[in-house]
């Protein structure tokens, strides 16, 4: 599984009923819609994800993880967890920790501030400065 597969269907995880719109979940896995219908396909082929036409609007096409993708999804996520740590984290100290997360956190501020308050809420950790 490539990274980028794992991130759709990671993504596709977190969704109300495990359910996107396509272009919705192109942004999520920050891809091109282009790129994200090759990947939907061979994902569809694997029976990691079931596309379908949007019910409340048929123009839309959305993707729906299967049970099997989200067999596929909790086996990948330790391997994952792991890579990002050996990639990011082991290589610095406590001090460019503390770096990373207030430019994360600074970066996703920028980007959507609303999920910035909303991470902040749910993890009871705020920005740098708020």
């Amino acid at each position: 599984m490539t990274f980028f597969d794992y991130l759709v269907l990671a993504m596709l995880s977190e969704q109300p009923d495990r359910t996107a719109r396509m272009s919705e979940l192109a942004g999520l896995a920050n891809g091109s819609l282009s790129r994200l219908s090759h990947v939907a396909r061979r994902l569809e082929a694997r029976g990691y994800l079931h596309r379908q036409p949007d019910p409340t609007d048929g123009r839309f096409t959305q993707a729906l993880l299967t049970n099997e993708g989200w067999r596929a999804v909790e086996a990948a996520a330790p391997g994952h967890v792991r890579m990002v740590r050996e990639l990011v984290f082991t290589e610095l100290d406590l001090g460019r920790h503390a770096a990373l997360k207030e430019a994360c956190w600074r970066i996703l501020d920028a980007v959507d501030p609303s999920a910035a308050r909303l991470l902040a809420q749910l993890s009871g950790v705020y920005p740098p400065g708020r």
